[in-house]
C-alpha cells in the first residue's frame, strides 16, 4: 500500500498529502472540496504542510507530488480499502517516494467517533438510543466484494458502541440495494452515509433509494464530512509520524 520508501527517517514528517477519487462529472468541485478538508487538518496540524489532489482532476496528484521534497504522508480518503488504494493509487505514484497510509474508512478510532455523532443525533431528535435503528448507506462494488467487506467490517465495529435496536447495511452497487433494507427500517432509523464526500451518489443516487422505499427516518451528512473527521486525520498523521521516527 506505498510507493517506494526511503531508508529510516529520523526527523519527524510534517508534510502531508490528502489523496480522493473526486468527481470526474465536476473536477474542480472535488478539488474544491478536498481543499476544505485539507484546510480543517491544517488547522489541527499549524506546523505541517497538508496539499491536498483528486484522481479526478488531471495532473493535479502529479502536480502536488511534484512540490514535495520530502518524503509526505499519503492519506487516502477512501471509505473502503480497495482497488483504488492497493492498485490505482500506487500506480499513479509509481516510484515517487510517498508512504501511503491507511485509508479513511478503515481508521480504528472512527467506528467509535461515529458512535458518538449518531448518539448525538438520537438525542437531538429526542430519542432513546436503545429504540433506534440505524441503517448504513454505502456505494458498494459489482465487481469485488472488497469496498462490501470494508463497509460490514465498519458496520460490526459500530455495534460495539452502539446499543440500538438494529444496524442495517444497503448498497447502491451491490445486495442488499438500499430501497430494500430502507423498507425494513421504522421511522426512529438514523440515516448514515458511508461515503469519503457529497458527491452525486450521496446527494442523488442514495436519496433517490430512500424516496423509493419512502423512508421516514433522520437523514445525516456524509459520514466524510462529518466534524471529527479532519482531527481523526491529524490524530493518523501524527502517529505515523512518530513511527517513522522510532523505525
Amino acid at each position: 500500500m506505498s510507493g517506494t520508501r526511503s531508508p529510516s527517517l529520523k526527523e519527524p514528517v510534517t508534510e502531508a498529502i490528502l489523496v480522493s477519487h473526486g468527481q470526474p462529472s465536476d473536477p474542480q468541485g472535488g478539488e474544491e472540496r478536498l481543499s476544505a478538508l485539507a484546510q480543517k487538518v491544517r488547522i489541527e496540524l499549524p506546523e505541517w504542510t497538508i496539499r491536498s489532489a483528486t484522481l479526478a482532476a488531471p495532473k493535479q496528484l502529479d502536480t502536488v507530488l511534484e512540490a514535495s521534497d520530502t518524503e509526505p504522508l499519503l492519506v487516502p480518503i477512501f471509505m473502503t480499502d480497495g482497488w483504488f488504494t492497493n492498485t490505482m493509487l500506487p500506480e499513479r505514484l509509481g516510484q515517487r517516494p510517498v508512504q501511503q497510509l491507511a485509508p479513511l474508512g478503515v481508521d480504528p478510532e472512527l467506528p467509535r467517533m461515529t458512535a458518538r455523532l449518531l448518539r448525538t443525533t438520537a438525542e437531538q431528535a429526542g430519542w432513546m438510543l436503545e429504540e433506534c435503528e440505524v441503517l448504513l448507506t454505502a456505494h458498494g462494488s459489482a465487481t469485488s466484494g472488497d469496498a462490501a467487506t470494508c463497509t460490514l467490517q465498519f458496520a460490526d465495529a459500530l455495534k460495539q458502541f452502539l446499543p440500538v435496536k438494529a444496524l442495517r447495511t444497503g448498497f447502491l452497487e451491490q445486495e442488499p440495494g438500499i430501497a430494500e433494507i430502507a423498507s425494513q427500517c421504522g421511522v426512529k432509523t438514523l440515516e448514515l452515509p458511508f461515503f469519503a464526500a457529497s458527491g452525486g451518489h450521496a446527494l442523488d443516487d442514495v436519496p433517490e433509494a430512500l424516496d423509493e422505499a419512502e423512508f421516514m427516518g433522520v437523514r445525516l451528512p456524509v459520514l466524510g464530512e462529518a466534524w471529527f473527521i479532519p482531527e481523526l486525520i491529524a490524530h493518523s498523521l501524527k502517529c505515523a509520524s512518530l513511527k517513522r521516527i522510532a523505525a
